[in-house]
């Protein structure tokens, strides 16, 4: 286990004891499924002197963290911090009984929006979940190294939490509170509808409650385990939630319960300091971490079914009587007392019992982390040794963990201190307790993301630079081995995941490029032939474009007698709507101008730096497809032509550019004369440059490998030191600019522009407010809304 970084607030402004606790609290923290950290402070992150106290809720992405917003700030102490199961919404609690749930608008890092509250006055609310909504997708632990996808994972059986209208899963909450009342929160699915709540007793009788934890269980109830804290006694109830007549009912049954096995009648006395489940979704592992006054345990306790022996009398001798009761399994102690503990978000595979680690920091700042199999230790570290020793005594020793949180791939662990200071550290895999991130593990975890649509930040930062290729190459020939749907379904994950690999490494920026043009290559091809419409109503299985690929597939260089075969009102779109996507058909061109233009250097030049995107025979054929489209628009309006800078006023370039394309689909390796046409092609027409790379300052780059860990960061602050600025690869007599484009639309945003969103991945910049509103560019803008065509999170920058 490594601290990758730390981050770090600027220093107090005094040493005086009482402004300094102003800025001390028990600060939480919470990793969404992408990766976005939301965590609390007492007072703001900018704020030296005090003056802010209350509470404070800041989300940032891990990539970025430096970046950090703020949510919203509350009077009371917020007790409570959840992400919902895809990431967009953020459950916050207090402990005066306020509830409100946030996500961010338009999908925006830095905006966000309260789209329900609600209100338990009085009540302190100590634990919260939000409903579950029935997908769960898991490794098959007998066919986990399967190449096919469907045979690796699967779907398992799991019911939502809430059942609405139809038998839709129902979204909404349930939180606990420290008097021992469970409440339920459903949503409404209009907006503007009122949000529908609920309160119940979580026993016969209210009982003071300072610990809980809930988990998923498989029939659609939840299990929640709650203690009192002084008393070494855990009790575990059964909740469910259900929806009927416009109203939430809720009902709670009382399960077994346990007394720990470290606190006989005896011995000393302790206190239950942290209460988890295994995972959320493993209803029957429990890990309970208590302190005495000679230090920390933590106990592991197992639900299981065992036979009860009666008189014969009451038992038919076929099948004894049974019941369900907790194990004790096993334990282990620390010599510090325990203050946090945490466990795996899900289990990947569908091992019984799920693999998990279970996490714990003492009050020395040691962090400890247990294997859940007996409990064997994985390995420990210092994190008061990745405090600076230039900051002030008096803040070093002062601080200490608060809380901390697992990634859901388990492969990174977030640590929050009493100042609000963040601690990020690498966890080895939990498909491999204790070994290194290896090539068939960090496969298999990224074909997980690829099929999950979960973040795979935490594996990238895990992967060492010698094995990026060898991890490229399995996935591709994995992906290449998948039914011809299931490819189509996954390929524009499938680039983004190999873009996001080979964004790591110093000589993969070529592949980057490529990879990324590939991308919008498809959605550019995916928006032209969605506006075709069949003239026969009877043909429906073969539509414009597959006739149009099937025409083409015949050896016919001259773009004009392929418009003699097709059906012109296939092709008929309203002019206004060609004029608004002239941007999207100026990139077309210009990048076939480029792969053209690039050829002689790809299969003369022995550079492993050149790029390869005329070696693909699929993305050629798409070009020509939307090159003949493009034509055929242009005969409806010249005006959405795309725009050349020729030596020849009578020179055809859309001619001339099919003409040479459908030279190199014939012959695959192109003969001299083509290359001698590529080589007089910039003579002709001016190349522009194509995605020109702009400096990135983030954690998963190039730069990530040459640092010297933990890198010591500071909030608000960039690292110079993380800086990486990709060489441009710059073709000769290229038209090269060194303007701000847009990644989405094409377009030319200045060297410095004002207002634009930029991803928190690959740092592509791209317009906020759109003038141009047709039906098909509203189309490509709601394509990119929830993420960057990398999947990373947009902020407004």
């Amino acid at each position: 286990m490594d601290v990758l970084y730390t981050l770090r607030r600027k220093h107090i402004a005094s040493n005086n004891d009482f402004i300094y606790s102003l800025h001390e609290g028990t600060s939480l923290c919470c990793i969404s499924v992408k990766n976005i950290v939301a965590f609390t402070t007492r007072t703001e992150l900018e704020d030296t002197l005090g003056k802010t106290y209350g509470s404070h809720v800041y989300v940032s992405d891990l990539n970025t963290p430096w970046h950090s917003h703020r949510v919203t700030s509350k009077s009371g102490t917020v007790l409570a911090l959840e992400w919902d199961a895809p990431g967009e919404r953020l459950l916050i609690a207090t402990d005066g009984g306020d509830i409100s749930i946030w996500t961010p608008r338009e999908h925006v890092l830095n905006i966000w929006t309260c789209i329900g509250h609600s209100s338990f006055h009085g009540e302190a609310i100590i634990g919260a979940a939000f409903f579950h909504n029935g997908r769960k997708i898991s490794i098959i632990a007998e066919k986990r190294d399967s190449v096919v996808y469907s045979e690796k994972m699967s779907h398992v059986k799991f019911s939502p939490s809430v059942r609405g209208f139809g038998g839709g899963a129902g979204e909404g909450c349930i939180v606990m509170t420290g008097t021992g009342m469970v409440g339920g929160i459903l949503l409404p699915k209009e907006a503007g509808a009122k949000i529908i709540t609920a309160a119940e007793s979580l026993a016969a009788t209210r009982v003071t409650l300072s610990i809980v934890d809930i988990s998923y269980g498989k029939n659609g109830q939840f299990v929640v385990a709650v203690s009192n804290g002084d008393v070494c006694r855990v009790q575990c109830y059964r909740v469910s939630v259900k929806y009927a007549d416009d109203r939430l009912h809720i009902s709670s049954q009382a399960l077994p319960s346990f007394f720990l096995q470290s606190f006989k009648s005896n011995g000393p006395g302790g206190k239950v300091t942290g209460l988890k489940f295994v995972t959320r979704e493993d209803a029957d592992s429990l890990v309970v971490c208590a302190n005495t006054v000679h230090g920390g345990v933590v106990e592991v306790w197992q639900l299981t079914e065992r036979p009860v022996s009666l008189h014969r009398v009451f038992q038919p001798p076929p099948d004894p009587f049974k019941t369900v009761a907790w194990q004790f399994e096993c334990s282990y102690s620390t010599n510090s007392p325990i203050t946090c503990v945490t466990t795996c978000k899900q289990a990947l595979t569908t091992y019984a019992p799920p693999p998990s680690y279970v996490m714990i920091v003492t009050n020395d700042a040691t962090l400890h982390c247990l294997y859940r199999d007996s409990l064997k230790l994985v390995g420990t570290r210092s994190i008061a040794s990745a405090w600076q020793e230039d900051t002030i005594k008096h803040q070093r020793l002062s601080t200490k963990i608060t809380h901390m949180d697992l990634t859901w791939l388990g492969c990174a662990l977030a640590l929050v201190d009493s100042h609000g200071q963040l601690y990020v550290v690498k966890v080895p895999p939990i498909l491999e307790p204790g070994v290194g991130m290896t090539v068939n593990v960090a496969s298999g975890l990224l074909e997980y993301c690829l099929v999950t649509g979960t973040d795979s930040w935490d594996v990238l930062v895990s992967i060492q630079l010698s094995i990026v290729d060898a991890i490229t190459d399995r996935i591709t020939d994995n992906f290449n081995r998948q039914p011809l749907s299931v490819q189509q379904f996954y390929y524009a994950g499938h680039l983004a995941l190999r873009t996001s690999l080979a964004r790591l490494t110093q000589n993969g920026q070529t592949k980057v490029a490529d990879l990324t043009s590939l991308l919008m290559l498809h959605s550019v091809s995916t928006a032209f032939t969605s506006l075709l419409r069949p003239s026969d109503l009877s043909s429906h299985d073969k539509g414009p474009a597959e006739s149009l690929a099937a025409l083409l597939s015949d050896n016919l260089t001259d773009i004009d007698k392929v418009l003699l075969h097709l059906e012109g009102k296939e092709f008929t779109v309203e002019p206004s709507t060609l004029q608004s996507l002239q941007q999207l058909i100026q990139w077309t061109a210009d990048l076939a101008l480029n792969i053209l233009a690039r050829l002689p250097e790809q299969y003369k030049s022995t550079s492993v730096s050149c790029s390869e995107l005329g070696r693909d025979i699929k993305a050629v054929n798409t070009l020509r497809q939307l090159l003949v489209i493009i034509r055929v628009w242009g005969l409806l309006r010249t005006t959405c032509l795309p725009m050349f800078v020729r030596s020849a006023e009578n020179l055809d370039v859309l001619a001339l550019l099919f003409k040479l394309l459908s030279k190199l689909v014939q012959t695959h390796e192109p003969d001299d004369t083509l290359i001698d046409d590529c080589c007089l092609l910039p003579s002709q027409v001016m190349i522009p440059q194509m995605n020109p790379s702009t400096p990135i300052v983030c954690i998963a780059s190039p730069s990530f490998a040459y640092q010297s860990f933990p890198m010591q960061l500071e909030y608000g602050v960039e690292p110079e030191f993380l800086v990486f600025e990709p060489d441009q690869n710059i073709l000769e007599g290229c038209l090269a600019t060194d303007q701000n484009v847009d990644t989405l639309r094409h377009i030319y945003l200045g060297k410095q522009p004002y207002l634009v969103k930029q991803c928190c991945r690959c740092g592509g910049k791209a317009q906020v407010q759109v003038s141009t509103r047709t039906a098909p560019i509203r189309a490509w803008d709601q394509r990119w809304l929830r993420s960057c065509r990398c999947g990373g999170t947009w902020r407004i920058h």
